[in-house]
């Protein structure tokens, strides 16, 4: 027979993975606030670590059996609630603090990435059975960072938003840079070059030399590109 405390242990260790999970919504509020302040490298340094607690919170899950000792939690439920502040709320807040275009024009944007994600968010397809997403997946984050990294003309932007809203109801597949296992080594390679230079834009506070744009770039046409290769070879 299990003892007490060992059972009790058990059940804190899986909350404590909930809690952690739960973190990443503080996070997204201290980015919150710096893009607030418009510090936007400092925003996006935020982003970076919630980015690395979802990155690492499921492993956890897993290991220590939430779901069997923390059963009264949802941690579907709670990540999805803190993906959606994360990928999609804060960065559209960071868009539309960013003044790059007329306030009126952020602010369309912004609405535009709130609710297509939200619609997105609710979908129970987003995935294939290799693990491909089904549309785009949402990661709003990434888009503006590269839109502030970038800066391009307003009119590129807006379109750049409009397309990838209605990519995120389609049937084109994008990769997941770690699951995939088509080109899975030079996946992960490129990613860790990619984020290598996200770091080095935001200690610059997103003042960007060419050199690391091109390299921003050029990566993330490789991760759109990978799922036309896939559409091609099913």
């Amino acid at each position: 027979m299990s003892h007490p405390k060992g059972k009790a242990s058990h059940r804190y260790r899986a909350f404590a993975v909930h809690v952690f999970t739960a973190s990443g919504a503080t996070i997204a509020f201290l980015a919150l606030t710096a893009a607030i302040e418009q510090k936007m490298g400092l925003a996006f340094a935020w982003l970076g670590l919630a980015l690395l607690v979802d990155g690492i919170d499921g492993t956890f899950a897993r290991a220590w059996a939430v779901q069997k000792y923390a059963p009264q939690l949802s941690g579907d439920v709670l990540d999805l609630v803190v993906d959606y502040v994360t990928y999609v709320f804060v960065p559209a807040v960071i868009l539309l603090m960013s003044g790059l275009y007329p306030h009126w024009l952020l602010a369309l944007q912004g609405a535009i990435i709130v609710l297509s994600a939200a619609l997105y968010f609710a979908s129970n397809t987003m995935k294939t059975n290799d693990y491909w997403f089904r549309g785009f997946p949402a990661v709003w984050n990434l888009v503006v960072f590269l839109i502030l990294v970038f800066q391009p003309p307003a009119i590129a932007t807006t379109i750049a938003v409009i397309l990838l809203a209605l990519a995120q109801a389609s049937n084109f597949t994008f990769v997941h840079p770690v699951r995939v296992k088509m080109l899975r080594p030079l996946t992960l390679t490129l990613l860790g070059v990619w984020v290598v230079a996200a770091v080095i834009a935001i200690i610059e506070d997103m003042k960007v030399d060419p050199i690391t744009q091109w390299v921003l770039g050029l990566i993330a046409v490789y991760f759109l590109a990978l799922g036309l290769l896939r559409r091609e070879n099913p």
